[in-house]
């Protein structure tokens, strides 16, 4: 049956249009961090599970700022929380200046930190201020038409790692590299991240301008805020969200969703070089494609749920994209690569769509659900390291058996709400005879 109710109006497509733009933005950072693994592989000539850590120090972020930002939300309001998560977004970009200058790993990382802890805040309360600008009836489809807008900032973010980074890169092995004097070595490390820094400060210039537009525009829904720091009650609605089954396993869900995503994306170039024996900027280009497919498919899939209840839509893209990270370990040649890409048609729906089910229904609690739905995030740090593992002992072809096992625990909560609707969907009549039923099997017992 179609859904007809109006995702935006008039009253909100303005601040509906200027929130589009954050979930451009955090499309940006997410996708010019995952080449970041493979780049400070390089230029510090670390294993994959050691440069892992860029994604670790990111996604860690978004799970230790969620909380917080729920804070924020419930104490101020939603638009209070874009705009602390704008702020602290620039701040930690423009960090990425000084982290050039001193050339170590570890300021690049805390830089990240930052950034990705704004982008927590952001968007913690980002997802759940476009949900309420309308009918609640078209939430999670306005959810995904918003999130459809993601896939430009990553593809955006790919671009800008492809033609800015990842071509600056010395092609000098490692053995190469460790032949070199250090004066040598200094200079071609310096123009390395030099490249790195360039995209990250034009972002966070674009950041402050966006920041200054939402600040100057009226908030278009009235929601209620707390009083005072004492009525921000966060520990009675955590033991009702910890209680609530359907939330409980929505946040498993979207763990295991953004763990699968990072890693089909951060090991693409990888994979890319192992299957067709390119390089770097090579791999960078399949990645582009695999962006460009998930934009395309996220405007699709927000199309096709009009007709197909979005937990069976989730559920069997979820099965596909296994299906094909399967394959593409038994064939580690352009096929692979097709199936490679192909994932992220898949992968398009899956983080709005889990979003919008589990959040379904909490009412007062909403605020600190969501704040749970983006710790979840965590997947994106914890899964990579587990593939980064497999990749230093049996190779890359192999490690995409974990975001594999990712997509069939997806699938399984796709299943899970499904199953769960049918039986809330009940008469009323057939609920009480299958109590009496079973209290009959309790008696005879």
């Amino acid at each position: 049956m179609k859904n007809n109710a109006p995702l935006v109006s008039k009253d909100t497509l303005i601040p509906f249009v200027l929130l589009t733009i954050c979930f451009a933005a955090w499309g940006v950072a997410a996708n010019m961090t995952d080449p970041l693994v493979k780049v400070f592989s390089k230029i510090f000539t670390m294993s994959s599970l050691q440069s892992a850590l860029v994604q670790f120090a990111y996604y860690g972020a978004y799970f230790c700022l969620a909380i917080p930002a729920a804070f924020i939300n419930k104490r101020f309001s939603y638009k209070t929380g874009v705009l602390t998560g704008l702020g602290c977004a620039a701040a930690g970009a423009f960090l990425f200046y000084p982290a050039s200058q001193t050339m170590t790993y570890g300021f690049f990382l805390a830089a990240l930190f930052v950034l990705a802890g704004g982008l927590s805040i952001l968007e913690t309360s980002a997802n759940p201020y476009v949900m309420a600008m309308g009918n609640q009836k078209s939430a999670t489809r306005r959810l995904n038409l918003a999130q459809a807008f993601n896939p430009v900032g990553t593809n955006l973010g790919v671009f800008l790692a492809a033609t800015l980074i990842l071509p600056n890169l010395n092609q000098a092995s490692a053995q190469e590299r460790a032949a070199m004097s250090v004066s040598e070595l200094k200079n071609v490390i310096g123009a390395e991240l030099d490249a790195v820094m360039l995209p990250y400060v034009g972002m966070a210039c674009v950041l402050v301008l966006v920041w200054v537009a939402i600040f100057l525009i009226k908030a278009p829904i009235q929601e209620s805020v707390e009083s005072s720091v004492e009525d921000v009650k966060l520990g009675a609605s955590l033991k009702r969200l910890v209680a609530n089954k359907h939330y409980r396993f929505g946040v498993l869900a979207q763990f295991f969703n953004v763990g699968a995503q990072t890693c089909v994306w951060t090991f693409t170039i990888q994979y890319a070089m192992k299957a067709t024996g390119g390089n770097e900027v090579s791999g960078g280009e399949i990645l582009q494609y695999s962006m460009i497919v998930f934009l395309i498919s996220r405007f699709v899939m927000t199309w096709v749920m009009q007709y197909l209840y979005p937990a069976r839509l989730l559920m069997i893209m979820s099965l596909i994209a296994m299906a094909l990270c399967i394959f593409m370990t038994q064939s580690p040649n352009l096929a692979g690569v097709i199936a490679l890409v192909s994932i992220s048609a898949c992968l398009s729906l899956m983080f709005p769509t889990i979003y919008g089910i589990a959040l379904e229904g909490l009412g007062e609690d909403t605020k600190l659900g969501a704040a749970g739905l983006v710790m979840a995030i965590l997947g994106g740090a914890i899964m990579p390291l587990f593939q980064a593992a497999i990749i230093d002992s049996a190779g890359v072809i192999v490690s995409y058996i974990v975001p594999a096992i990712c997509f069939l625990l997806v699938g399984g909560y796709g299943y899970f709400d499904m199953r769960a609707k049918k039986s809330s969907a009940k008469p009323q009549s057939e609920i009480d005879a299958d109590a009496l039923k079973k209290m009959e099997m309790g008696i005879a017992k």
